[in-house]
């Protein structure tokens, strides 16, 4: 992070945040640091700046890269904000954008208790049941605990989808199995073997039916499917062993979540071994370094670590160690009816957590060429501009005469990230036209969009029997209060 000369620097909130991570008192991060603990408190509180040399010898101390002090987080809590006041509820309330911007970046601990608010208010309000709606009156926060999904989400990006215990377990797995990708699997075969006494068997589909893998307690087998692919194998066992070697660890991450009810705490258990196991697959720093000579090939990657194009694509959004970054990428999963089923981001795409995404953006459009890696700059209404790329994949076959699964995959970063990428090779990014997008319908003011499914939330709707336009709904310029 650049601080340049003769500019102030104030970043309270964000130094706090990385002392408390580090687990560290004022006065103890003071001595780190040459500095009074009374001036570290000036710091925090945005009453002093922070100097160049104070940056230096925080990165050079405590092992930290500048950029944890980027606002990333403070935009994302930005754009939660905005979808949020963006509601008719609020509609009586005129809270300028700059407010919304301070609260974001001074009270991270208030936007992320107004979103978990606003999320349980959602679900009453859609009426999901009348049991629902009473239990949101009586317990908010037992009824947000109530979406696992949600919360394990919250918590992944909480977390800014890197866990470095885990990453290093895997690490120190790989460099004991010692072998090339395309051995992992018959390694951890013999691992789970030998130290776990668990026997690994590919069962025929019409033994396992639904089921893709399965662990059997007593008989210490473990039973996969042979519908699953060969990447897929290895993740599974890959999986099994992390639940294994790696459960103080995961306990550990599930502890400083705080309480959690059975659910989400099951969950993030499962969304923790699905990390491991790719981590299993492609090391952190071999896998970095392939990808920063590849150019963020994805394909290649997926040869090279004899991994599934999914699996790559997701993995490239856990490369966030200190020192150590790949681009900041974003993910989404979809499926041909717009249902969203993965979503992470490192960066600062805003993704909305109460609806689905822009018809415009292509990664809906892989669904009609299948065998085609599609690129297109997208850009939201305030002008940010990003670079996405979407294909469409295929999940473990299922028999006939069941519908074949397929979902969309969609990996994009800030169009200042997109010149290191192979696909953006020969394209001039700056005079590229954006295809214009929404985050969503409901928050997304721009006019006559022929795919538009509803109108803005934030305009008063306007409808006149004598005229048909291009887009279903017509709504007023005004923005209500």
């Amino acid at each position: 992070m650049p601080a340049e000369s003769g500019k102030k620097l104030f970043v309270g909130p964000r130094f706090r945040r990385i002392r408390q991570q580090l687990g560290l008192s004022q006065t103890q991060i003071a001595e780190g640091l040459g500095i009074s603990p009374s001036y570290v408190n000036l710091i925090e509180r945005n009453q002093r700046p922070v100097t160049a040399q104070i940056l230096l010898r925080l990165a050079e101390t405590y092992d930290l890269d500048l950029r944890d002090l980027a606002t990333a987080d403070e935009d994302r809590f930005f754009a939660e904000l905005n979808e949020i006041f963006s509601d008719p509820l609020f509609r009586q309330i005129d809270v300028p954008k700059q407010e919304l911007r301070d609260l974001a970046e001074l009270c991270p601990g208030v936007t992320h208790a107004l979103q978990r608010l606003y999320a349980a208010y959602t679900e009453a309000r859609q009426g999901e049941t009348l049991a629902a709606a009473q239990m949101a009156d009586r317990d908010v926060g037992t009824r947000f605990e109530a979406n696992p999904v949600e919360r394990v989400r919250e918590l992944i990006e909480a977390n800014r989808n890197y866990f470095p215990e885990l990453e290093q377990a895997a690490e120190n797995l790989r460099d004991e199995l010692n072998v090339p990708a395309e051995s992992l699997y018959a390694a951890l075969v013999a691992r789970l073997r030998e130290k776990h006494s668990i026997q690994t068997r590919i069962m025929p589909v019409d033994v396992m039916r639904e089921t893709l893998r399965r662990f059997d307690r007593h008989r210490r087998q473990l039973l996969i499917s042979e519908l699953v692919d060969p990447p897929g194998r290895a993740f599974q066992l890959a999986f099994q062993l992390g639940l294994g070697e790696c459960a103080q660890a995961m306990e550990t991450i599930i502890g400083r979540a705080g309480p959690l009810d059975d659910a989400p705490r099951r969950l993030f258990r499962i969304t923790l071994g699905n990390y491991f196991a790719a981590a299993v697959m492609m090391p952190y720093p071999a896998f970095l370094a392939a990808a920063e000579a590849l150019n963020y090939d994805i394909h290649v990657l997926a040869q090279r670590f004899n991994s599934g194009f999914e699996q790559v694509c997701h993995r490239l959004t856990t490369l966030q160690r200190p020192n150590a970054r790949g681009i900041p990428f974003f993910l989404l999963r979809v499926d041909n009816a717009g249902n969203v089923s993965k979503r992470f981001s490192s960066g600062t795409f805003p993704f909305s957590k109460f609806g689905g995404t822009c018809p415009l953006w292509n990664v809906h459009s892989t669904f009609d060429t299948p065998d085609r890696l599609l690129k297109q700059v997208i850009e939201l209404s305030d002008g940010t501009r990003y670079f996405s790329i979407a294909q469409m994949v295929r999940r473990p076959v299922a028999p006939h005469p069941l519908p074949q699964p397929r979902f969309a995959i969609g990996l994009g970063c800030e169009i200042r990230h997109a010149a290191r990428l192979t696909y953006a090779a020969g394209m001039d990014l700056e005079k590229t036209e954006g295809t214009p997008i929404g985050v969503n319908c409901r928050l997304c003011e721009r006019e006559n969009c022929a795919q538009r499914a509803e109108p803005p939330i934030t305009r008063t709707l306007i409808l006149d029997e004598t005229t048909r336009r291009v887009s279903s709904f017509a709504f007023s310029n005004a923005r209500e209060l």
